[in-house]
């Protein structure tokens, strides 16, 4: 199975973004991936302002593209996030979608760890414009391989990426907009333990460059087999990656090594 992460640089015009996209999945799809997934808020990327405005319902702009491009090319499509507009929410959420080769909406996630950090002395608040989701999200591509839905800062929690694998996932997916401080030193390890702890491929599609609001993107993203071997990386520019998985690969792993089989719950003391 052939699958591609798709590097991207968006800012504030959601025209501009959209035909980047466009470009890049289609080269993604001219290369064989038959799987391809978009970073985090690929639409839109900028200050709070810039979100709100470029906010989009699932039945905007941004998915009836992701649709149409999936039906066109016979491709499953992970629409990275956008940030999504709800009708009677004051906040936005950052949702995932998971469009099939019939451009059909297979799954939609909304993220469920928000950005609220500082780093490298630059304070983050995702909660002051988004509302968490609340739903662990598996999909099945067109093939039948169960993928689970993920999204950026949902790296960091180790037990989300259980849940998934749990629930049938081999192929787990994190669209992001990792900083460039984050990326640098935490991305490929984080990327390389959740494929190893689940036993799962991971594809990891992140942003790079400078966003408006002076944010930045690191880039390097990742495909990831279940050994943890890193097999494409992004070189630090606006692009895509493929890769091919050995899914007999990862049964083997799973049955030889099965760790996940072998999972006990432990009770941590108060």
């Amino acid at each position: 199975m052939r699958v591609a992460a798709v590097q991207l640089n968006a800012r504030d015009d959601t025209e501009a973004n959209l035909r980047a996209a466009d470009s890049h999945v289609r080269a993604a799809a001219a290369d064989g991936a038959e799987l391809i997934l978009l970073p985090e808020k690929w639409s839109v990327l900028g200050t709070a302002a810039d979100l709100r405005a470029g906010a989009e319902p699932l039945d905007g702009p941004a998915i009836a593209w992701a649709r149409a491009t999936a039906r066109e090319l016979g491709v499953d499509l992970v629409a990275g996030s956008i940030s999504e507009r709800v009708p009677g929410e004051e906040k936005l959420r950052n949702t995932s979608v998971h469009v099939g080769p019939g451009g059909e909406i297979r799954a939609t996630y909304r993220k469920i760890h928000l950005f609220d950090v500082t780093v490298a002395g630059r304070a983050y608040r995702e909660s002051d414009t988004e509302d968490p989701g609340d739903a662990v999200v598996t999909s099945t591509a067109a093939s039948g391989v169960g993928l689970g839905l993920s999204v950026c800062y949902d790296l960091r929690f180790p037990e989300l990426y259980r849940a998934l694998a749990v629930r049938g996932a081999r192929i787990l997916l994190v669209p992001a907009a990792f900083t460039l401080a984050t990326t640098r030193d935490h991305w490929e390890i984080l990327v390389r333990a959740r494929a190893i702890e689940e036993q799962a491929f991971v594809i990891a599609a992140n942003q790079i460059g400078e966003h408006p609001g002076g944010t930045r993107s690191g880039g390097r993203s990742l495909i990831v087999d279940p050994w943890g071997v890193v097999l494409a990386t992004a070189p630090d520019r606006v692009g895509h990656v493929v890769a091919d998985l050995d899914l007999d690969a990862q049964e083997r792993i799973r049955r030889e090594l099965p760790s996940l089989a072998n999972a006990r719950l432990v009770e941590v003391p108060a």
